[in-house]
């Protein structure tokens, strides 16, 4: 048994076709969407996924503004930037970059974002409406990665209702909010949240219908843990002397039923859920 593949890619493609047409006809009423980045330091990492952000942008037609600092940059330059980006009139989202170099307060930081403007949906504003979230269509903006990891899944056509959720990791940026919007009214997935001091890690997996592993430990999920046919999503990335590698064993192909592979599944998905941030706050 071989795994389909989640491309996380081509989804990511088709998503970025549609919100180009949503431009035009935003552009046609006079609005322009705009994306700004905030990047504080050298990570290569980071300096690729901008980049990255910002090539989304010009394929889409969307306007963006990028703001560059060295590691060396003091919090009062940081916040200076904050406040011309939440002043800026072309830009209707933006992020700052993480992680910040060491030395900087990233809750602070991520405070001072104008909660409007704010295209990651990590400010506490935004993640507390996804705490009250009920069945309606959020209007506050949704942490990219959980909201591109469900967008891949229905778009495949994973049942989420009712299914059991194994989240491996609780962090702000994928673990936590994931599990808010996978019991949220409408998707009513069952989450349960795993992390370092979990007992029995893999019983725990193994009941589960889909798996997302986003701890950044290398190849920490194995074939003998995944129910057969089960849906499995590789969130976690970890830098090694060959290379990328995520999270999930690759002989886990052998026995799950959907793979989200890494590269390539869900982190184009999150490129692509920010721009449709941006999009949907200047419509707003």
């Amino acid at each position: 048994m071989n795994a389909i593949v989640l491309d996380g890619l081509a989804t990511a493609q088709q998503i970025k076709a549609e919100l180009s047409l949503k431009v035009v006809e935003l552009k046609q009423k006079g609005v322009t969407p705009g994306l700004g980045t905030l990047l504080v330091g050298d990570d290569p990492g980071s300096h690729s996924y901008v980049s990255g952000k910002h090539r989304d942008c010009q394929e889409v037609g969307v306007h963006s503004v990028r703001i560059d600092l060295p590691a060396s940059a003091s919090i009062s330059d940081v916040k200076a930037a904050i406040k011309d980006l939440n002043d800026a009139k072309d830009v209707t989202g933006y992020i700052i970059q993480l992680p910040l170099p060491f030395g900087f307060d990233t809750n602070e930081m991520l405070e001072l974002i104008d909660p409007a403007k704010d295209a990651d949906g990590l400010h506490p504003i935004n993640l507390g409406k996804l705490v009250l979230a009920g069945v309606d269509e959020m209007k506050s903006p949704v942490p990219c990665t959980p909201a591109g990891i469900v967008e891949l899944l229905e778009r495949y056509q994973v049942e989420l209702t009712g299914a059991e959720v194994a989240v491996i990791g609780r962090g702000i940026t994928v673990g936590r909010p994931l599990g808010l919007l996978l019991n949220k009214k409408g998707v009513d997935a069952t989450v349960t949240l795993l992390h370092s001091k979990s007992k029995d890690i893999p019983n725990a997996v193994k009941r589960a219908d889909i798996v997302v592993a986003a701890l950044g430990s290398p190849h920490f999920v194995k074939p003998e843990w995944i129910k057969p046919g089960a849906a499995v999503l590789d969130v976690g990335i970890t830098r090694v002397d060959s290379g990328l590698v995520g999270d999930v064993d690759p002989a886990v192909a052998q026995v799950a039923g959907y793979l989200s592979p890494n590269p390539g599944g869900v982190g184009p998905m999150t490129r692509a859920m920010l721009v449709q941030n941006v999009i949907n706050a200047s419509a707003l």
